[in-house]
């Protein structure tokens, strides 16, 4: 039994960002199971390795360890083809050429609305022709490559909001520059790391059929998922850099201590009392993930920005 947090190093972590970093933890500690660390680095553009160390210092910071080296996705790209050619050979990969504002505008145009989710890809180059592809790829335009669904339901059960379930689209697993998508690198990630526990945010709750889906078309065990509520603002806005201070290195500047951001975190799981003292090992044998707040949690005061 293995739980991982796995952020994106595009920046430091903010107060919503540490806060589901430590109920992975503490949900992994708590029954003494091992805690990774993987490091999503697919955004060739704002990924940086300072922002991998900013984050890694950040969680050392407020107590959590991990175990074994962190790992980064833009180092396994042949794991990820090799699933790519795992679902090509069972006819389940096609090309795409499709711009986003084609896209778009099929959907607009189209008399019903496509199989899956909302804003699902209706299915443009789902059935092209052989000398349809021919055209398309001489024009130039390099292709995505699309997983071919079976536009069904599939279900899961969230630790903490209970049984869900939901549609699949045709979503892309490499985009038309050569990098592979989220959707197939988190699944297969998971997988090869022997990850049976999965603490996110509940932002990605939408994605986690597509998830359930391509696991089983892979042969990968699915594992249980526990979705956190976002942090917001008083202006129930998602917590951004509008609304202040919202980062370790920016709260330390204004005098706001880790112990002080720990605390805040604690009382916000309903782990502690509001203001407590608290270290993230006090936590371990208070941990329920039955009881962890389904609301939005509200940044702290020590955060928000008065108004002009």
């Amino acid at each position: 039994m293995t739980g991982r947090f796995a952020p994106s190093p595009t920046g430091e972590l903010h107060l919503g960002n540490l806060r589901t970093a430590v109920v992975a933890w503490l949900s992994a500690r708590a029954d003494g199971r091992p805690f990774l660390v993987r490091m999503e680095d697919l955004d060739r553009v704002q990924a940086r390795p300072e922002h991998e160390a900013a984050q890694l210092r950040d969680m050392t910071a407020l107590g959590l360890d991990w175990d074994g080296d962190v790992v980064r996705q833009s180092e396994r790209f042949h794991l990820y083809d090799a699933a790519i050619d795992q679902l090509a050979a069972a006819g389940s990969v096609y090309e795409c050429f499709c711009s986003r504002r084609e896209i778009r505008n099929d959907i607009e145009a189209a008399s019903s609305a496509p199989h899956g989710p909302p804003g699902s890809y209706p299915g443009t180059c789902r059935d092209l022709s052989i000398s349809a592809r021919a055209e398309r790829r001489a024009s130039g335009r390099p292709p995505a490559l699309r997983l071919r669904t079976d536009h069904g339901i599939y279900d899961f059960v969230d630790r903490l909001v209970g049984p869900q379930s939901g549609g699949v689209d045709d979503f892309v697993l490499r985009r038309n520059d050569g990098v592979p998508a989220y959707n197939l690198a988190v699944v297969v990630d998971d997988g090869l790391q022997g990850i049976t526990d999965v603490v996110r945010g509940d932002d990605l709750l939408p994605s986690t059929p597509r998830h359930v889906m391509l696991q089983q078309m892979l042969g990968i065990e699915t594992p249980s998922y526990l979705h956190i509520p976002l942090v917001f603002g008083a202006n129930g806005e998602r917590l951004a850099k509008s609304h202040g201070a919202t980062t370790l290195g920016e709260l330390r500047d204004a005098d706001i201590s880790s112990a002080a951001v720990m605390s805040w975190i604690g009382s916000s799981l309903k782990l502690a009392a509001p203001g407590e003292a608290v270290g993230v090992g006090d936590l371990v044998n208070r941990f329920d993930p039955a009881a962890l707040p389904k609301d939005i949690a509200v940044a702290p005061d020590f955060v928000l920005r008065p108004e002009a």
